[in-house]
């Protein structure tokens, strides 16, 4: 009876083998699947632009505010969604692991009325050599009706270069490092966020929540901001908060 019982572990144990993907095919196959969201009509899509060592603040704050706006009536609302360069997990500087919507490299985008670009680990040195990357900021820019980047997300459109007619800001211990890397740029100092054109640069950490509060003001009113605001129990008047518009 026990040799029989070991002998039917065994094949049960080779079966399950069998079935069962090694870890590569199971890491392929999980590369393979993107979840694409449901996007109605008539909205504006807000693609966010996430790699490995993005910041979460920079991420979270943009889309918390943005995703909100479906939640009030009489507006033209907002589609929130991510994409990255490769499908398959991305992970957080601070170890948060998030699975993109679309690659941009690989499916079949939705138009882009909005693009965010929230800071990451490596966006003063090896992301700015990703010619991939860059390319793809600087065609989706050229689409978009705001381009909007947070912390040192604004050496990526510097380097795509989107910021060169454009008044612009950075996080602000990084705005001599960006004038030294730039040099033709007009980067600012001491405001929260910068307004020139189409694109909209802040200076990122938890002040991210006044440049997206900035934009949906400027797209909805006053009236409509703060009680996007309150929903997220922030204080917000656009008079208190330094910041820069440049009007042409």
């Amino acid at each position: 009876m026990q040799k029989t019982l070991s002998t039917l572990s065994l094949l049960l144990g080779l079966l399950f083998a069998c079935s069962s993907p090694s870890p590569d095919v199971a890491v392929q196959e999980q590369e393979a699947v993107v979840y694409q969201p449901h996007l109605p009509e008539g909205h504006y899509n807000v693609a966010f632009l996430i790699m490995d060592g993005v910041y979460n603040t920079e991420l979270t704050a943009p889309y918390d505010i943005f995703q909100h706006t479906i939640f009030r009536e009489g507006i033209r609302p907002m589609n929130v969604f991510t994409l990255a360069q490769h499908p398959g997990v991305v992970t957080t500087f601070e170890g948060l692991r998030l699975l993109p919507d679309f690659s941009f490299t690989r499916d079949s985008l939705p138009r882009i009325d909005i693009l965010v670009v929230p800071s990451a680990e490596h966006h003063l040195d090896s992301d700015l050599e990703n010619d991939t990357l860059i390319n793809f900021v600087r065609q989706a820019a050229e689409k978009a009706q705001f381009v909007t980047s947070h912390c040192d997300g604004a050496f990526v459109l510097a380097k795509a270069g989107l910021l060169d007619e454009a008044v612009c800001t950075t996080f602000p211990a990084d705005v001599e490092a960006m004038r030294q890397m730039f040099p033709a740029l007009d980067v600012r100092e001491g405001v929260l966020f910068v307004h020139d054109g189409k694109y909209i640069t802040s200076a990122g950490g938890a002040k991210s929540f006044e440049a997206a509060l900035y934009l949906c003001e400027y797209l909805y009113g006053a009236e409509i901001t703060q009680r996007l605001a309150q929903g997220l129990v922030i204080e917000w008047d656009l008079n208190q908060v330094p910041h820069l518009v440049i009007t042409h």
